[in-house]
């Protein structure tokens, strides 16, 4: 199922825009309940302001909640990314840490934005479980687990290390495009035949390829 997914999506990759370990962490948080796009759209503005962590420390909050409304929730993740940048400024040097363990000591940091910066700014193996990563691990008969850590052991079991980062990736890509939460495009899916959960969804190929969003992407166009 997994290399059928690689073939889908060759290009699957984390879809934050940054540039430094510093900024995908920022971004990270705040994709929280909202989409990478609507974070794509203010991060420019916020790291060409507050580009440091120092910077970000001290920005004012006024002034960082408006420019962070957009993505929803902004007053509780003004606060998170101010913490953060205050707690890399006053223990980690103004460096995001490599440890996982240190990474979810700073505020409005899970272990899935944990192991997305480790992943992508370290190049370091980890499982990001998003509620894509979870949705599918059950329809595929990964894991039965809920919980993300579960979830994330489950996987662990199943995949070698090299592969962690990459099948999250690929997995988040089919999930966002393909097997969607409430109408899932069975009918065009390149792990059907192999899915357990097959027939949830739309199985005429036709129907089930006009479901399929970013169809050029997914090479199905």
């Amino acid at each position: 199922m997994h290399r059928a997914l690689a073939e889908r999506y060759p290009g699957a990759k984390c879809e934050l825009e940054f540039t430094t370990p510093f900024q995908l962490l920022v971004a990270t948080v705040l994709s929280a309940q909202t989409t990478d796009v609507r974070v794509n759209s203010v991060t420019p503005a916020l790291f060409a302001t507050w580009p440091t962590p120092a910077d970000l420390a001290g920005a004012d909050r006024a002034a960082l909640e408006e420019v962070l409304r957009p993505v929803g929730f902004y007053r509780a993740k003004a606060a998170s990314v101010q913490g953060l940048a205050a707690r890399l400024v006053e223990v980690y040097r103004g460096q995001v840490p490599r440890r996982l363990e240190d990474l979810v000591t700073l505020p409005g940091v899970g272990r899935k934005t944990a192991n997305v910066v480790r992943g992508d700014a370290f190049g370091l193996p980890g499982i990001t479980v998003d509620t894509h990563v979870g949705r599918l691990s059950r329809r595929f008969g990964w894991t039965t687990q809920e919980d993300p850590v579960a979830v994330e052991d489950d996987l662990a079991a199943l995949f070698p290390t090299r592969d962690w980062t990459p099948l999250s990736h690929r997995v988040i890509f089919h999930g966002r495009r393909t097997c969607h939460a409430r109408r899932p495009a069975c009918g065009a899916c390149p792990v059907a035949r192999d899915c357990p959960s097959y027939g949830v969804g739309e199985v005429d190929p036709e129907r089930a390829a006009a479901l399929v969003k970013g169809n050029a992407e997914a090479g199905l166009e």
